[in-house]
C-alpha cells in the first residue's frame, strides 16, 4: 500500500502528460464546483446571511463573470483545441511541452484568483497575470501549428481569432486589477463573451455538431457552410461594437439575425432520424444559442420602445448557463468517453447533470421576473453545484486513469 501511495504523484504526473485535454479538463472540472461554490456562498450570504463572505477587491459579479469567462471555460477549450487542431490540419500532434504550460498557467490562475477572492488584490493580480501567461502560450502554439500546417480550415482561423480576442479581454482585466475604472470593466467583461466564447464555442459547433451526426447517423446529410461562419463573426462583432457603445437599444439588428442564422442552422443539422442520447444533447444544448439572441433582441426592442432593461440578465444567461453549460456537459463528455477508450455513450451521470443545467438555466432566467431575484439566482447557482458534482467527480476519476482500452493517451 505504502508503494501504490507512493507512487501514485508521479503516475498522475504521467497521465497528465499523455494528452491535452488530460490536466486542462481536469483543472476546467475542479473550478466548475470551485468557482461556483464561491459564488453560491456570496448569493446565499447575500440573500439570507447565516455565514459570511468577504468581500473581493473588485464587485462580486464582474468576479464571477471573470472567472467563468477567462478561466472555468477556457480550460476547456484549450484542452480541445491542443487536441483537435493538429488534425482538423494536418499536423503532428502536439507534444506535453506545447499544452503543460497552459495547464500550469490556467490552474495557477485559479487557484491564485480564488485564493484572493477572500480580500486580496495581489493574490488576483497574480491570478490574472498567469491566465494571461496560460492563454498566450496555448494561442503561440495554436497560432504555430495553422501558419505551419499543410492544410487550412476557416474553423482553427476562427477558433484562433476567438482566442486573440480572449486576450485582448485578459488585458482589459489585468488593467483593470491596477485601476477601478468600470469603462475599462466593461470592455474585458464584453470582449471575453462575444468576442471570445460565443464565436469559439459556435466554430467548434460549426465544425463538430455535423461530423458528429455525419458519423451515427446513415446517410446525414452534412451542411456546414463556411459562409454562415463569416455571417455569425459580423453580427458578433456588430453586436460587441454596439454594446461597448452602449447602444443597447439598437443590438436587435445584430440579434435578430443571429437569432435566425442560428435556428436555420439547427433545422439544417438536425437528424431525420432516430438520434443516441451523446447526439442529442449536442442539438438540444445548441438550441439555446438560438433563444439567447432572441431574448437578447427581444431586450433591446423593449429598451428602445421603453428604455428598460425588462430582461435583465436573463438573455445573458441563456448563453451561459442554457447554452454554454449545456454544451460544456456534452462536448466535453464526448470527448472524455473517446479519448479515454470507452463507449461513445451519454452515460446516467452525464444525462443527470444535462438535465439539471436544463433547469438551472430556466431558474436562471425566471430569476430576473420574480420579486425575490436573488434568492432565485441562490437556488439556480446551487442548482449547477448538484449538477456537475457527480460529473466532476467521474470526469476526474477518468483523467486520473489510463485509458480503458489499453492504448497510449
Amino acid at each position: 500500500m505504502n508503494t501504490a501511495i507512493g507512487t501514485f504523484p508521479r503516475d498522475a504526473a504521467r497521465l497528465m502528460a499523455a494528452a491535452p485535454h488530460r490536466l486542462l479538463f481536469l483543472v476546467g472540472a475542479c473550478n466548475i464546483l470551485a468557482a461556483m461554490s464561491w459564488w453560491t456562498g456570496w448569493l446565499v450570504a447575500a440573500r439570507w446571511g447565516g455565514i459570511t463572505m468577504p468581500q473581493p477587491p473588485l464587485p462580486a459579479g464582474w468576479m464571477h463573470a471573470i472567472i467563468m469567462q477567462y478561466q472555468v471555460l477556457p480550460s476547456f477549450i484549450f484542452g480541445f483545441l491542443l487536441t483537435v487542431f493538429p488534425r482538423w490540419l494536418g499536423h503532428p500532434a502536439l507534444g506535453a511541452r506545447h499544452y503543460l504550460p497552459v495547464g500550469v498557467g490556467l490552474l495557477g490562475g485559479q487557484v491564485l484568483t480564488l485564493a484572493g477572492l477572500g480580500g486580496n488584490a495581489a493574490l488576483l493580480q497574480a491570478g490574472a497575470l498567469f491566465t494571461l501567461t496560460g492563454w498566450c502560450i496555448g494561442t503561440f502554439w495554436l497560432a504555430r501549428v495553422l501558419i505551419n500546417a499543410d492544410n487550412f480550415t476557416w474553423h482553427a482561423a476562427s477558433a484562433l481569432a476567438g482566442l486573440s480576442f480572449g486576450i485582448a479581454g485578459l488585458v482589459f482585466y489585468n488593467l483593470l486589477l491596477h485601476h477601478m475604472d468600470g469603462a475599462v470593466a466593461f470592455a474585458a467583461l464584453k470582449l471575453g463573451i462575444m468576442g471570445a466564447i460565443v464565436p469559439i464555442y459556435f466554430t467548434v459547433c460549426h465544425r463538430m455538431i455535423p461530423f458528429f451526426a455525419g458519423n451515427v447517423i446513415r446517410d446525414y446529410h452534412v451542411v456546414r457552410p463556411n459562409w454562415t461562419l463569416a455571417a455569425a463573426w459580423s453580427l458578433l462583432l456588430a453586436h460587441l461594437g454596439l454594446e461597448l457603445t452602449h447602444a443597447y437599444a439598437s443590438t436587435w439588428i445584430a440579434d435578430a439575425p443571429l437569432a435566425m442564422l442560428f435556428t436555420g442552422l439547427l433545422i439544417a443539422w438536425w437528424p431525420r432520424a432516430p438520434m443516441p442520447p451523446l447526439l442529442r444533447v449536442l442539438f438540444l444544448g445548441f438550441a439555446w444559442l438560438p433563444v439567447a439572441f432572441a431574448l437578447f433582441s427581444a431586450q433591446s426592442l423593449w429598451f428602445l420602445l421603453t428604455g428598460e432593461f425588462a430582461l435583465g440578465r436573463a438573455p445573458a444567461h441563456a448563453l451561459f448557463v442554457g447554452f454554454f453549460g449545456s454544451l460544456l456537459v456534452a462536448m466535453v463528455t464526448r470527448v472524455t468517453q473517446g479519448h479515454s477508450g470507452r463507449p461513445l455513450v451519454l452515460g446516467k451521470v452525464a444525462a443527470f447533470a444535462f438535465v439539471i443545467v436544463q433547469l438551472v438555466a430556466v431558474t436562471r432566467i425566471a430569476a430576473e421576473l420574480v420579486p425575490d431575484s436573488l434568492g432565485w439566482q441562490a437556488v439556480a447557482a446551487l442548482g449547477w453545484i448538484v449538477a456537475f458534482l457527480p460529473w466532476v467527480l467521474r470526469s476526474a476519476w477518468i483523467y486520473l486513469s489510463p485509458r480503458a482500452d489499453g492504448q497510449p493517451g
